[in-house]
């Protein structure tokens, strides 16, 4: 028995069993954490995706830990094994990978409430350009102590039960014994079998190697998948980077159910006002007042006064959506009108495709065009994606000039850098179209000192930051009346995502995509429209059939500004599930079948799923359209058809 202990292959076993267990604490402490944003999960359904994420775990387990398993499961001698040397190096394999794929699980625990999901390779590609990184890591260490106590002490348990309970016990074999490594080879041979079974999630002819949407078979809704995956396993798994295949739900005919070039329009009237585009940093509707007039039976405020007062005299709609849940994915869907589907567009093997924009049409036109973002230059691939989408001026930190306004941690304070957008737009020919993205309700979410008591704190770290940006945003509009520019100016009005989320209403799978979309003209008669659902992908043919663009252009979205849209919908990915809303129905679609079904106004917490029980007929006609819609931006990804003359 002290033998059987005592081999290596015990020891190995019994040192991922370790680990798993240390993954499994590290889940319950995730769902401890962020209990909230999972309201309706029983106790035995915390089980199932517990014991669901187990294999999840496994994978990522052993493909950490495979250098370890090689080096300890080699048939050598007793002699060998038994050196301090030996164990030494084998302790290393084991410790280091391990440590980093727990400092990663952990990190992403602080992370998970602003994506909604586990951290993939994604996340490189858009922090690689932001020289204030690791100022900002050093700030999470600060404001998310809790979480680095934890990891503390998950490396702790790692490294002291790993050296005092499962290291090799120090024997040796006496002389060259032929069964000894015949029997040693089989072992290691058993095990590397074992470990391969292991690391694809199971065996057998028709087992496909284990991936994130494996995910679903254990969740009630995708943003549930953040509890069963791990960090690791996230990342492995994206940097397969695999190439997208087209899916061909339709023949030829799919331009008939979904197709995103755009003809002119005939009888617009042809305009040459300037286009201004603000994208406000992590604006959730829920945060508006505007939108929420019912909410906690009449009584809420929301945080933006100045917005709500906007909002009233401009173009808006009940059911407006981004496209995805990063600063990346609002980009391309707001100024370019391409969707985030799979993973953002900026980090795809597709990224260097022709596309078009707002300004690359408005350009042809005579337009002058600028984007204006506050952070470092460079600063999550805004600048490079501004000049591809045919931007000729690029606004950040550098030509902005003064250190003193920085806000320590990610750009230039919200209104001093506002007021520089509307007077640097003083100084342009018309006309002009411009874009800025603001920042200061990112995380941290900090005010400048002097208005540190100003803003109502409400009840996340968010709603403060929120009221400082809208008085930002007060003061850009009190500058901008009194610019020549003014008067025949369209100005719109979004956010790239949602964020810190408080009401069961905004914090599924609808409201966790529900950001403002208003059109504002001092000219422009306001309305407020419930046909239909819009999306982020809706700006771009809103305002040029809005200006009277006379030319083709592509677009993933539809005009809801100046018509009723043809197909009155939203698109957003909720990974790993493709979302189609209307203006009562939410439908999920795993790529191959439709999953879920929710009347939203019926049922606006989502809780009951009537996909077994609701006519056909109601979602065909989205399922359709949803299928043309990812077949299209598939194929054009893959042939580099984003752009048309």
């Amino acid at each position: 028995m002290k033998r059987f202990w005592g081999h290596p292959w015990t020891i190995a076993a019994c040192n991922i069993g370790l680990l798993m267990v240390l993954y499994t604490l590290m889940r319950v402490f995730c769902y401890l954490v962020h209990g909230a944003m999972f309201p309706d999960v029983s106790f035995s359904h915390l089980v199932e995706m517990l014991l669901g994420g187990m294999r999840f775990d496994l994978t990522a387990i052993l493909y950490l830990s495979s250098l370890y398993l090689i080096g300890i499961l080699l048939p050598l001698n007793g002699r060998i094994r038994s050196r301090l040397t030996y164990q030494r190096v084998l302790l290393a394999l084991l410790w280091v990978p391990n440590s980093l794929g727990i400092l990663a699980n952990c990190a992403d625990i602080a992370y998970i409430p602003f994506t909604d999901r586990r951290t993939t390779c994604t996340f490189f590609s858009e922090f690689e350009n932001d020289k204030n990184i690791l100022s900002i890591f050093v700030q999470g260490i600060w404001d998310y102590w809790y979480v680095t106590l934890f990891a503390l002490v998950m490396l702790g348990l790692m490294f002291w039960l790993t050296r005092r309970y499962f290291a090799i016990n120090r024997h040796k074999t006496r002389g060259l014994k032929i069964w000894y490594y015949v029997s040693e080879s089989l072992v290691m041979v058993l095990s590397v079998f074992m470990i391969v079974i292991g690391i694809r999630g199971g065996f057998g002819r028709y087992t496909r190697p284990i991936t994130v949407s494996n995910a679903l078979q254990y969740t009630d809704t995708p943003r549930e998948t953040a509890l069963v995956l791990n960090t690791p396993f996230s990342l492995m798994k994206s940097l397969e980077n695999i190439r997208y295949k087209d899916p061909e739900y339709f023949d030829e005919a799919v331009a008939s159910h979904m197709d995103p070039v755009h003809e002119p329009k005939t009888g617009v009237k042809a305009r040459t006002d300037n286009v201004v585009v603000i994208i406000l940093e992590s604006f959730s509707q829920e945060y508006i007042g505007f939108y929420n007039q019912d909410l906690d039976n009449g009584r809420y405020q929301g945080y933006t006064p100045f917005l709500d007062s906007l909002l009233a005299k401009s173009v808006t709609y009940d059911y407006s959506y981004a496209s995805g849940r990063k600063s990346i994915d609002a980009m391309p869907s707001v100024l370019s009108a391409i969707p985030m589907l799979i993973e953002p567009y900026v980090v795809t093997p597709y990224s260097t495709n022709q596309v078009s924009s707002i300004a690359e049409r408005l350009k042809m036109k005579g337009y002058q065009t600028a984007f204006f973002h506050g952070a470092p230059n460079g600063s999550m691939g805004f600048q490079a994606y501004a000049r591809s989408a045919g931007f000729a001026h690029y606004y950040g930190m550098r030509e902005y000039g003064n250190m003193e306004d920085f806000d320590g941690t990610w750009a230039i304070w919200d209104e001093e850098f506002l007021q520089y957008f509307a007077k640097t737009m003083g100084s342009m020919r018309e006309p002009f179209m411009t874009a800025v993205f603001t920042a200061s309700s990112h995380h941290p979410f900090k005010v400048p000192a002097r208005y540190e008591h100003r803003f109502p704190k409400g009840t996340q770290p968010i709603h403060q930051a929120v009221g400082y940006a809208d008085h930002a945003l007060r003061l850009f509009f009190e500058t901008a009346k009194q610019q020549p520019w003014f008067d025949h100016t369209l100005f719109v009005i979004t956010a790239d995502h949602t964020n810190q989320l408080t009401h069961p209403e905004y914090t599924n799978a609808r409201g966790l995509f529900a950001v403002p979309i208003a059109f504002y003209h001092p000219k422009m008669a306001a309305e407020r429209r419930s046909q239909g659902a819009v999306s982020q992908t809706d700006i771009m043919p809103s305002v040029l059939n809005w200006l009277g663009y006379d030319r083709p252009y592509l677009a993933f979205g539809e005009d809801a500004l100046t018509q009723h849209k043809a197909h009155p919908y939203a698109v957003c990915y909720n990974a790993p599930m493709y979302q189609i809303l209307s203006d009562s129905l939410l439908v999920e679609f795993d790529g191959e079948q439709v999953t879920a079904v929710y009347d939203y106004r019926q049922d606006p917490l989502l809780k009951t799923n009537i996909a077994e029980t609701i006519a056909p007929t109601r979602i065909a006609p989205m399922t359709d359209y949803l299928k043309g819609y990812i077949q299209q931006y598939i194929h054009r990804m893959i042939n580099d058809e984003l752009r048309v003359e």
